[in-house]
């Protein structure tokens, strides 16, 4: 039997995990106020912190550390990475701790904080696909002007872990299936698998949807304009493209029941973005279709948005023509840890080199 702690830092929280095998055991969300994420600067310097808060949940929980097998963190917008489940080495943890990453992001302390647990017991640490898995095919990544490249930045541990769920259901493999996922969050990703592999996903810092948080693809001269007005400075510019962004911005409350319930009391603006969302949604998941040339074997919708059917039943409409819809709600980062530790002690699959 193999015992695996999984470990998911987030923007507002940190989640930990003790696993047996498959099994889950526990698993703890730690809460951070504003006021305890704004004392740092840089993600960097929250390392021991959340560290602290780690082991006094594994303490609490008695669970003995030196019979651990593995532990797991979530990987962050490393360098470009192919899918997989990688050994944290010193050149990731130097990458990290230099700020060499694609973006600034807490996910990106996930492999030091597992590091610092498995590393004293003389057990591997891993992290398992992480933001930046990129299996772009070059003509995906030309954005239209030669100053920028589009990055393949998504929310891909859930993503892989929903595709390969469905290909085990279907008793056919991953890699002989073309698949569109959407993964509904506080950002929204979109993505193409053509025969296991992500072929195309929006970054959803960047582009695709608006989301309850972030701004999606914007109107550039529009956004030239409002960069250069005068009303904002860089660092208010970004907080309200990616952080308080999309529903937010326009309604006060990144809670998406919230605004239904606001559009259901009359609050006709409300009713406007809710629908706006999920026609943005269904525009996409149609589009990601096309990448595949209409070759599509199933759509998966995925993530916590994904819990509302309610909301799920406003994009059907726009998608179920072009192929079977399946809905995996929630978001099982925790398990696509584990399961991604499992392969690897079990032999089924061999550890990945940053």
């Amino acid at each position: 039997m193999y015992n695996i702690v999984a470990i998911n830092p987030g923007s507002t929280s940190t989640k930990v995990a003790y696993y047996e095998d498959e099994s889950e055991i526990f698993v703890v969300s730690i809460e951070h106020t504003s006021a305890e994420i704004s004392k740092y600067d840089h993600y960097q310097e929250q390392y021991r912190f959340r560290s602290d808060l780690i082991r006094g949940v594994l303490a609490d929980k008695g669970v003995n550390i030196t019979g651990l097998s593995a532990v797991a963190g979530r990987g962050g917008p490393f360098k470009a990475l192919e899918s997989g489940t990688y050994i944290v080495c010193e050149s990731m943890k130097s990458d990290v701790l230099n700020g060499k990453v694609q973006a600034e992001h807490i996910s990106n302390i996930g492999c030091l904080l597992a590091a610092e647990i498995a590393e004293p017991l003389g057990i591997p640490a891993f992290i398992i696909d992480p933001v930046s898995v990129d299996e772009f095919e070059d003509v995906a990544r030309i954005s239209g002007h030669p100053g920028i490249q589009r990055l393949s930045l998504g929310h891909a541990l859930n993503i892989k872990m929903v595709a390969k769920k469905f290909a085990r259901q279907k008793g056919k493999p991953y890699e002989k299936m073309n698949l569109v996922i959407a993964h509904l969050g506080g950002g929204i990703s979109v993505s193409s698998h053509r025969r296991g592999k992500m072929v195309d996903v929006n970054n959803a810092n960047d582009e695709g949807p608006f989301s309850p948080q972030r701004c999606g693809t914007l109107p550039i001269t529009q956004l030239a304009k409002l960069c250069f007005s005068g009303k904002y400075n860089a660092k208010e510019m970004k907080t309200g493209l990616i952080k308080k962004g999309g529903v937010f911005a326009y309604l006060g409350t990144d809670n998406l029941l919230e605004a239904k319930e606001k559009g259901e009391k009359g609050d006709e603006k409300a009713k406007l973005v809710v629908e706006a969302m999920a026609y943005q949604i269904g525009k996409y998941i149609g589009a990601y279709a096309a990448i595949l040339d209409g070759d599509v074997d199933a759509i998966l919708i995925t993530g916590g948005i994904a819990k509302g059917k309610w909301f799920i039943d406003m994009i059907m409409p726009k998608i179920q023509w072009i192929a079977p819809v399946h809905v995996f709600p929630g978001e099982d980062e925790m398990e696509a840890l584990v399961l991604g530790a499992l392969r690897v002690l079990s032999g089924e699959e061999n550890p990945r080199k940053y």
